[in-house]
């Protein structure tokens, strides 16, 4: 079997895109018995409306085309031109040699024939030769229909919507379904020979004889065979689609040659299309900047709010809110603000092409209005972004310090408990002299404990100095609390002084005590500070934020270990002293009177807050260890970050500079350009997982309270407004390429133009910024033969071009302006005078029309259009509901109002 796909792919790749799908022949629907029947009878009338041409027909549709004689014939009739001379032989080389013949010149025309060989048409087989002839009613008899830039299948669908648009009861949507009431068939005709239908008798439920009867008028009047059975047609669930289409181009070739009014309202009928989508477009930019705008505005002052909060939480809601502000409702108000841009810069070119003056969009809603705006709230969004970091380092500060300061509070407090009542005691007055020197000595101990919490105090009072200049939250609470400490600390040091006095008074009257007591207590009294210090340290909360913090308190935490042995002995030392008093009490026969005079700490005592530093020792290792796992653990999640950021970082530069290339290179044609911009833009759209895996890195980031990275120069929020402006950029030039192609298609400017126009622009770009200096532009049209020269005559053609360039005197002209330019001066376009003169034919070379002719030659909604806008004619020749069509059209084009 001969594959012509392959054989034709050369020739068949510049047809139009509808052919595509025809191409590959649905078999499976032959397979329904009444669509194959309505193909043959269908396919064969057609055939022998041109044979009978030839002064032939045909009798079975698959079996009189086998030889290939009559399919050549077939063929030179329809094309009007001569096929090479076929074989006469009757041998079944012979026939496969004729009807590749055929097939040949079927390709040569630009058709596929996917799988449609010369053995299966010699063979008699039924799809295939269906198949066959259907590509050549394709190719001979719908290809060439064009109706407002549509073709073929779709051109003619339109041209039957258009004409039966005005009857009832008809809604013309397919080529099965739409005609099976016989009524589009009816109104076809009428529409164009309203003296064979009478249409108002028609009954929607009466299908046959509606059929019959447009058959039988196309038959009988308009030389149109009859190639449908209206029994087959009612009779059938959804009518064979290629044998309706078949029929209906018969209607349209049949009436073809009414085309000039129809011509005329296609004209008026595209210029107030244009008309009418800009208005659209107008609208829906004045819509969508102003809804853009107004969240703008709603937005701003939130993140301007700079309200702090009092605990870490209500900051975290805070910090959470805002992330869901980035990830949820920022991302598509991007996508909006590049869609008014590039929908503003459709516009203007669209008004551009059609002669229409430029749109000005309401006072504040400007591009430039907007980008102003989206800078605003940008930069309120960094320092948003600033401020609650901010905060939430000066929280986590303020929470450490307020439970360090209420650690050593309760502490001073548990000391300083009694200590009043004790030093207010007079219980010197009725003791001996004995007891009188121990207690002095007591008192000793005691102001040597005082002077050992001094320290306490000191810090206690520079902890809440601290929170109140950090602005803490419950300062009122803790300046009160300390407060108190230091005035009990002031009338402790008052009621020492005064004991001290007291008890030196009477100091002649006491006798030695037992030095191994004091000996004792002053041992002690350090010893017990140093181990209740210890605890408090070993207990001490700490905060770090990163590894060389954590090692700096394990390299701590191990040099106290290291004096744990000297502590150890001079604990040893404390208890040999009062193992010696016991020792010489019991020697001598000394009963002591209970426990030590001079001071509170026993024995018993030291032995359990040492016991206590040895437990909390090995838990402070415990935490320390910890602590430096999470630490290794936020390390890992820096480097992770990092790792990623810097290839993301550099990805999007290199994309921004490779679309710069880019949009001033000219690789292939403005379609292959658009081509490959759009892969390249999908392959940036693909690349949005790594974006998507580096937030997800940066949240572990911040969810760990991680404010440095050392292992990358790249932020999140760089990352992202590169992500964004790439696809901005990307979008942008896109449309650029979008704005080329309208300009090109609707200026009939070839490649080769456009071209050199690029390579003259590119030249003269020096930059590369894509825009032309005042300067630079003189240059170039200098270059172009423009007389532009430094002198009156030249200064003001120049001047004259730049108005037209750069109306908006910016002092630089963009590529699209400069092929506006240039297409202006080397193409025409549609002027107010050719629609005029459209208007002109439809009202019968009348110098006004009338709301009936409207009607009747326009589809409804641009007739109403029309009507509503045109002015009544007042002209000596004005008859009752006379328009003026001629300012109409010249307020079309911006030279009046309309």
């Amino acid at each position: 079997m001969v594959d012509y796909h392959a054989a034709n792919s050369a020739t068949s790749t510049s047809q139009p895109s509808y052919m595509e799908p025809e191409s590959d022949w649905d078999r499976d629907l032959l397979l329904d018995p009444a669509w194959e029947k309505q193909q043959r009878k269908t396919f064969t009338a057609w055939c022998n409306s041109h044979l009978r041409k030839a002064g032939t027909q045909i009798e079975n549709i698959e079996e009189d085309f086998r030889d290939g004689l009559k399919l050549m014939l077939l063929l030179e009739v329809i094309s009007g031109e001569r096929l090479p001379k076929p074989e006469r032989g009757k041998m079944r080389v012979h026939k496969i040699n004729n009807v590749n013949k055929a097939l040949d010149f079927i390709a040569s025309k630009g058709v596929k024939l996917v799988s449609i060989g010369a053995e299966e048409i010699v063979d008699g087989n039924v799809k295939m030769t269906l198949g066959m002839i259907w590509t050549i009613i394709l190719r001979f008899a719908i290809q060439d229909i064009s109706v407002e830039e549509t073709s073929a299948k779709e051109g003619l669908l339109l041209w039957c919507q258009r004409k039966t648009a005005p009857y009832k009861n008809v809604n013309v949507q397919n080529f099965h379904i739409s005609w099976k009431d016989g009524l589009a068939f009816n109104a076809l005709i009428h529409r164009h020979r309203p003296e064979l239908i009478d249409y108002d008798k028609l009954r929607k439920d009466d299908a046959v004889t509606n059929l019959n009867n447009a058959f039988e008028v196309a038959e009988k009047y308009l030389d149109i065979p009859k190639m449908l059975d209206a029994e087959d047609i009612v009779g059938t669930l959804r009518p064979d689609e290629k044998a309706i289409m078949t029929y209906v181009s018969c209607f349209y070739h049949a009436f073809s040659g009414a085309q000039k009014a129809e011509t005329a309202a296609n004209r008026i009928c595209k210029v107030l299309a244009v008309n009418q989508e800009n208005e659209h477009l107008m609208e829906d930019y004045e819509k969508l900047a102003s809804d853009l705008l107004e969240w703008i505005r709603r937005t701003i002052p939130w993140l301007e709010n700079r309200a702090p909060e009092k605990t870490m939480a209500e900051m975290q809601q805070k910090l959470e809110d805002f992330r869901g502000y980035r990830r949820v409702h920022k991302p598509p108000k991007v996508q909006e603000k590049c869609q008014l841009e590039i929908n503003f810069n459709t516009l203007q070119t669209k008004l551009r092409l059609s002669n229409r003056p430029a749109f000005m969009p309401s006072e504040g809603r400007m591009v430039s209005d907007i980008n102003g705006a989206w800078h605003n709230l940008e930069g309120a969004e960094k320092g948003y972004e600033e401020w609650l970091l901010n905060e939430i380092r000066r929280l986590e500060r303020l929470d450490h310090l307020a439970e360090k300061f209420r650690q050593k509070a309760t502490i001073h407090e548990s000391w300083t408990d009694g200590k009043e009542a004790m030093l207010t005691q007079k219980d010197y007055e009725t003791a001996s002299l004995s007891e009188i020197k121990a207690l002095l000595k007591k008192h000793e101990a005691f102001e040597s404990d005082l002077a050992a919490h001094q320290d306490r105090v000191e810090q206690i009072a520079a902890i809440a100095q601290e929170l109140n200049e950090l602005d803490y939250y419950d300062s009122p609470s803790v300046n009160a609390r300390c407060q108190k400490i230091c005035e009990q600390w002031d009338i402790l040091g008052s009621l020492t002084q005064n004991r001290r006095e007291s008890l030196e008074r009477t100091e002649k009257q006491l006798e030695s005590i037992d030095e191994l007591y004091l000996e004792y207590a002053k041992r002690a009294a350090p010893f017990n500070n140093w181990m209740e210090g210890a605890m408090e340290d070993l207990q001490d909360m700490f905060i770090v934020h990163n590894i060389e913090e954590i090692q700096g308190l394990i390299t701590a935490h191990e040099q106290f270990k290291a004096t744990l042995p000297e502590a150890n002995k001079e604990r040893e030392a404390i208890q040999a002293i009062q193992a010696e008093v016991q020792k010489i009490a019991q020697y001598n026969g000394i009963k002591l009177a209970g426990t030590n005079p001079y001071t509170t700490i026993t024995p018993g005592s030291i032995d359990s807050k040492w016991d206590k530093v040895q437990k909390l020792v090995p838990q402070r290792d415990q935490a320390l260890q910890e602590e430096l796992g999470r630490q290794q653990s936020n390390d890992h999640l820096r480097r992770q970050f990092a790792n990623q950021a810097n290839i993301v970082g550099p990805w999007i530069q290199n994309k921004m500079e490779e679309i710069g290339r880019i949009s001033i290179e000219m690789n292939g044609t403005l379609e292959d350009q658009l081509t490959h911009l759009r892969q390249y833009e999908q392959s940036i759209i693909e690349y949005k997982p790594n974006i998507d895996q580096l937030e997800g890195n940066h949240q572990l980031i911040q969810e760990a309270l991680i404010f440095d990275n050392k292992y990358t120069a790249y932020t999140m929020e760089h990352l992202r407004v590169g992500w964004e402006q790439l696809l901005t950029t990307i979008a942008r030039t896109i449309n650029e390429i979008e704005n080329q192609i309208l300009t090109r298609d609707a200026k009939g400017i070839s490649q080769e133009q456009l071209h050199e126009y690029r390579t003259s622009f590119n030249h003269f770009d020096k930059d590369h910024s894509g825009a032309l200096m005042a300067e630079e532009f003189k240059a170039c049209l200098i270059s172009l033969g423009y007389d532009v020269e430094n002198d009156k005559q030249g200064d003001a053609e120049f001047a004259r071009i730049m108005g037209i360039v750069d109306p908006n005197n910016s002092g630089a002209v963009t590529f699209q302006a400069f092929i506006d330019f240039m297409s202006r001066e080397t193409t025409d376009t549609d002027t107010a005078d050719q629609v005029i003169a459209s208007f002109k034919i439809l009202a019968g070379d009348k110098n006004y029309i009338t709301a009936e002719e409207l009607r009747r030659e326009l589809p409804p909604d641009q007739a109403e259009y029309c009507i509503s806008r045109m002015a009544p004619y007042t002209g000596p020749d004005a008859v009752p509901g006379a328009l003026d069509y001629m300012s109409f059209s010249t307020a079309l084009y911006g030279e009046s109002d309309l």
